[in-house]
């Protein structure tokens, strides 16, 4: 269904995206390092299942736009190009700005945790729109069964997600300290995520 190419390349993309700075991140940063590692890892992981709700979302609203009219789902490409553009402009200008949210996790249970990652990433629009935006760079049409690709290409996003949110939660404290001693790493790594967008929104834009 997905050749290595697109696996490769869909794969390396999601890593560096999941790996810089954000607010999911951040979140699991800051339960991580107040309430232990399971706990981050906890809430890592159901922000990684949340992810999931957004490719059964993607896989129905771009197969209905690209089965309705070849020329609404470049239109929907177009758009989320530039979609992707203002998010990378926002970042390199906000580079930096952020903060680590303040919070206590305290005594939540685990399964507690899960949910409440799961909901928050469930329920944010902006993650609704970077699926939309997203995945359909990733699906060669040529290929044929869009409606596969684009959920396979989803359940890898997941994966991925859950094992690099479970190592930012099992390694929370270290990293939280890391980060506040050195603010400029993290300028650097908003630049990256920044850069990227850019990029991968310039590309949407001008592919075929």
């Amino acid at each position: 269904m997905l050749n290595e190419t697109q696996i490769v390349s869909f794969l390396l993309t999601t890593i560096l995206l999941t790996a810089t700075p954000g607010p999911d991140n951040l979140m699991v940063l800051s339960i991580g390092i107040s309430g232990g590692r399971r706990s981050g890892m906890a809430f890592g992981l159901g922000c990684a299942v949340g992810c999931l709700s957004h490719t059964v979302l993607a896989v129905v609203g771009v197969s209905a736009i690209l089965a309705a009219s070849p020329v609404a789902f470049m239109l929907l490409k177009w758009t989320g190009g530039a979609y992707l553009v203002w998010l990378g402009i926002q970042a390199l200008r906000k580079a930096g700005l952020g903060q680590m949210p303040s919070g206590s996790a305290g005594e939540k249970s685990l399964r507690s945790l899960f949910l409440q990652g799961l909901i928050a990433n469930a329920i944010n629009p902006k993650v609704v729109l970077f699926f939309l935006s997203f995945l359909p760079q990733f699906v060669v049409e040529s290929q044929g069964q869009v409606e596969w690709q684009l959920g396979l290409l989803g359940l890898l996003f997941s994966l991925q997600a859950a094992v690099l949110f479970s190592l930012l939660g099992y390694f929370s404290g270290a990293i939280g300290a890391w980060l506040n001693h050195r603010p400029a790493a993290g300028r650097w790594l908003d630049r990256v995520a920044g850069a990227i967008f850019v990029v991968l929104g310039a590309r949407m834009i001008v592919s075929r």
